[in-house]
């Protein structure tokens, strides 16, 4: 059994809380889910609540209905979609290192794109972003900035699907920004990238911007996952 839910609930708290028994392997991949009415009991609320909550599962394909038989889980990595990413309850050391490898190559080729469609516009508001990490009074303003920086960058690029993934990766890491400050540590150092980043851009150099911003990311990657 989950824990009840201590007080008058809403579908978005039951969701959040099936969804973390899904995603942390309570309710492992294959097994059937209990009944509506079983769930209900369980947490203290009603059949309402509950039947909201499993449709947002159903539509995040961490579970399935079959004709003829209960709902079961679903192997969320295999059959989950990016929006997976923004109700993980929790990141593992092996989910950190994938987003940010992910990260990694994404903003690389987003940079080469962009040098090649960026807007004037976009051109000079990398610039005052680059400048606005240099000078963020604390880590947390400089994660902001940070975040609007490599947004840009790919929003930049034209790119619809790079777009969209940045918009899932955006619910994961904005609710959880503190938990990603080494990306900022010794930000002095770093710098130089983000300028260099957005100069190469702006002038359309598309393999020195996709250097630059490679180099930067990588150098996050690394402050977030050490090596071994």
């Amino acid at each position: 059994m989950i824990a009840p839910i201590s007080r008058a609930s809403v579908p978005d708290l039951v969701f959040a809380t099936l969804c973390d028994a899904i995603l942390t392997g309570r309710y492992p991949s294959g097994e059937r889910l209990p009944t509506q009415r079983t769930l209900a009991a369980e947490l203290g609320v009603n059949m309402a609540s509950v039947r909201a909550a499993l449709g947002r599962l159903e539509q995040l394909r961490l579970v399935e209905v079959r004709h003829g038989d209960a709902m079961r889980v679903l192997d969320w990595r295999r059959s989950g979609g990016l929006e997976a990413l923004a109700v993980l309850g929790s990141i593992d050391p092996a989910t950190v290192t994938a987003l940010f490898e992910a990260r990694r190559l994404l903003l690389t080729e987003a940079a080469r794109l962009a040098a090649e469609r960026r807007s004037d516009e976009q051109a000079a508001q990398l610039t005052e972003l680059a400048g606005a990490v240099a000078t963020a009074a604390d880590d947390q303003a400089a994660l902001l900035a940070d975040w609007s920086y490599m947004a840009t960058v790919v929003e930049a690029a034209g790119n619809l699907v790079f777009q969209l993934i940045m918009n899932s990766v955006r619910e994961l890491y904005l609710p959880r920004v503190e938990l990603f400050a080494p990306v900022v540590a010794h930000r002095d150092s770093l710098v130089p990238l983000y300028e260099r980043g957005a100069a190469t851009i702006a002038a359309g150099e598309s393999g020195p911007a996709a250097a630059a911003i490679g180099e930067l990311a990588r150098a996050q990657e690394l402050r977030m996952v050490p090596p071994q």
